[in-house]
């Protein structure tokens, strides 16, 4: 039986790309994979074009005769050209389908462009796509490709066609297009706003895919197990509970008030790898989303989105089933940071970082470790590559077992402490703080978290860079183990944390925390025989100290009023308050708040509505940004941001970055390092306690790089 075509206007999707690039048999594997759910036309704009010269010519006639009218959902009639004969053919009928696929050169030329919902851009290099074309119709095509390829240039010195492109598909020179790349096009270009509605079915089967879960009852060493399943991917995340460790497997460990599990029970570890992974940048108001490994050949969707609707789209209304057994909230996702700057989309001022304000990876497969049970979990989309890398991983977990000792040495992140310098001065900081606190006087603000930045650049080391980031930020965990720690690497930007702040957890079930951390002491050192009680005077004091209080309860009604804003009406308590938690070289002052989800909800939302942290803005939030941004005079990028992971099954956890370490390598080889440092000013704040109170916050990721707070 013949399709039944539709009478209302069709989608358009364009596949442009110069000769050779393989768009004629993309398309024809794209067109297959549409007409599953959808009637589709192809239409080649090579049956267009009148005659080896007529590039500009067959663009218009498109338009005009061809996809004109099947874009208003009218039947289009019109000649194409008999390339034997040098002439045009008998009339042809194309029908306005649920899909229009127009493929060829100059598909995706701006007056076609105009007509379309979305231009997939292939390219390939230019010997890569001579040799294609002339193996393809070599003949024909030979005498002809020089003149061709000039009217190509032409065209595109002036319509930058794969700058517009919604999806680009690169593939690199002596390559074979790999086998799924159109369900990979596809699946970019299901999570197109434009085609969202269009692609519901792939959607929904790629976000209701199964998973394959593997148990294995080892207790591997975690830094030797990321290294060798992760060390060497370009996009990597690992979310480690590095104080867990010293929690024996098996035993029993205390949650705190009103937990059903430690935060420090699991950690998190994954990539980018696999058919189904993916990674993501946003850069002011940009998003762009990689399909499939980097090795391969990656197609690319390009969205002028926010962030914050991206991620309500791609996450904010996910409810996949969690792993039976596994209790922690994360059953693959997205994972990565969250930049302060995309203050932007939540009431505050648009500043450039300089860099993505946000990156995630897809994680198609990863690793789960629960401390508390000495288990580890392995998760892997169903897909054909599922199996072979679940194998991959059980060996090499066996091969790094917590059992056969520790960790295997690693050379020195750095061999000379990096010079620290800062932003500013001890003085420069102090005032700051008095114009924290006139603004204050004049009620703009009740409390300002004012940062500043420590900044060094190492030399590359022969052929290695200056820092090499995963050293680094094994000896940062060693030296300061924190809850929610974590390592990110994108490229040449790592992101090495020790944090020890919830941002914000979000529970599959609606359930909302959040543990804001406001008032530090630097811990002392001992005990000594001397004082054996110095440590336990600092940590009575820090819980007794009515400005470290005042500023707590400040951000705490803040988070209070920023969960309310989705909650379930009543449900908002603080189930903790001004209590003092010990880490390795600190004692904080932290608060718990917590809150349902209103049904119906957008929990992409919820997190924009608390973002970015109060603990590291102040109150009120929107007018005490823009103070900041006044007196900072520069932007905070990854820091004050958030990190953590985005489950599949709708839940979140995410952390503050804070007591984080920037790393960025150049192509030289070069390392520069960032490490912001803030606290919090109040009308009785002391300059001079405030610029202490930065030192002790810097002090553990410094003194780990053998590096010493910058003097004036």
């Amino acid at each position: 039986m013949a399709p039944t075509f539709p009478a209302r206007a069709p989608s358009v999707i364009l596949l442009d790309g110069r000769s050779g690039a393989g768009k004629t048999s993309l398309a024809i594997e794209l067109a297959a994979a549409l007409r599953e759910h959808r009637t589709v036309t192809l239409i080649h704009l090579e049956d267009v074009y009148p005659g080896w010269d007529g590039l500009a010519e067959g663009i218009a006639r498109c338009a005009d005769h061809v996809l004109g009218p099947l874009r208003r959902g009218e039947v289009a009639r019109w000649r194409p050209w008999d390339w034997e004969r040098g002439a045009g053919g008998p009339e042809r009928v194309s029908e306005p389908a649920d899909v229009v696929l127009l493929e060829g050169v100059g598909a995706g030329a701006a007056p076609l462009r105009a007509l379309a919902d979305a231009v997939v851009w292939v390219d390939a290099a230019a010997d890569e796509r001579r040799r294609r074309a002339l193996a393809r119709d070599g003949d024909l095509y030979a005498p002809h490709w020089g003149r061709w390829a000039a009217q190509e240039e032409a065209w595109l010195a002036h319509d930058d066609v794969p700058a517009a492109a919604a999806v680009t598909v690169a593939s690199p020179a002596g390559t074979d297009r790999p086998e799924g790349l159109a369900d990979r096009v596809l699946a970019a270009l299901a999570g197109l706003p434009s085609l969202r509605g269009l692609l519901a079915p792939e959607r929904s089967a790629r976000e209701s895919a199964a998973v394959v879960v593997r148990r294995l009852g080892a207790a591997p060493d975690p830094e030797r197990l990321f290294r060798g399943l992760f060390g060497a991917s370009t996009a990597a995340v690992w979310l480690d509970s590095s104080d867990a460790e010293a929690t024996p497997p098996n035993a029993e460990a205390t949650p705190r008030d009103g937990e059903v599990t430690p935060r420090n029970r699991f950690s998190v570890m994954a990539d980018d790898g696999g058919l189904l992974g993916r990674r993501m940048a946003h850069r002011r108001g940009r998003t762009d989303v990689v399909h499939g490994p980097a090795t391969d050949v990656p197609v690319s969707a390009h969205s002028d989105t926010p962030f914050f609707r991206w991620l309500d789209a791609e996450w904010g209304h996910g409810q996949a089933p969690a792993v039976p057994g596994l209790e922690c909230g994360f059953a693959l996702g997205w994972l990565g940071y969250l930049g302060y700057e995309l203050k932007r989309e939540c009431g505050g001022s648009d500043v450039d970082p300089g860099l993505p304000d946000a990156q995630l990876v897809f994680a198609a497969r990863a690793v789960v470790l629960d401390h508390v049970t000495g288990q580890a979990w392995l998760l892997a989309l169903d897909a054909a590559d599922a199996v072979p890398w679940l194998d991959r991983a059980a060996a090499a977990i066996r091969e790094c077992d917590a059992s056969g000792g520790p960790a295997a040495a690693t050379p020195e992140a750095v061999t000379s402490a990096p010079a620290f310098t800062a932003r500013d001065t001890a003085a420069a900081y102090q005032d700051k703080v008095r114009a924290a606190q006139a603004e204050i006087a004049e009620g703009n603000t009740y409390e300002a978290c004012l940062t500043t930045t420590l900044e060094a650049t190492v030399p590359a080391r022969g052929d290695r860079p200056g820092v090499v980031p995963l050293e680094a930020y094994g000896a940062l965990r060693r030296r300061s183990p924190a809850p929610f720690a974590a390592f990110a690497r994108f490229g040449s930007l790592a992101v090495a944390s020790t944090s020890p702040e919830r941002f914000l957890s979000l529970a599959a079930d609606g359930g909302l925390r959040a543990e804001p951390i406001k008032g530090t002491r630097r811990r002392s050192p001992g005990p000594s025989p001397e004082d054996p009680g110095a440590d336990e005077r600092v940590r009575a004091e820090l819980a007794a100290n009515p400005k470290d209080r005042a500023e707590n309860l400040m951000i705490v009604d803040l988070l209070r009023n920023d969960l309310s804003h989705h909650a379930v009406p009543g449900s908002v308590r603080v189930s903790r308050l001004f209590a003092v938690e010990t880490y390795a070289t600190v004692h904080q002052l932290v608060s718990t708040v917590d809150a349902r989800l209103r049904p119906g909800a957008s929990r992409a939302e919820a997190v924009a509505a608390a973002f970015p942290p109060g603990s590291m803005t102040g109150a009120p939030k929107i007018s005490t940004m823009a103070i900041l941004d006044r007196l900072e005079a520069g932007p905070r990028a990854v820091y004050s941001g958030v990190i953590g992971y985005f489950s599949r099954t709708g839940a979140a956890d995410l952390s503050v970055v804070i007591r984080t370490l920037v790393m960025e390598t150049a192509d030289d080889g070069a390392t520069r390092l960032t490490l912001g440092v803030g606290g919090a000013v109040v009308a009785d704040s002391d300059p001079a306690d405030e610029h202490d109170e930065i030192r002790a916050k810097a002090f553990a990721v410094l003194s780990t790089l053998g590096s010493e707070f910058p003097r004036d």
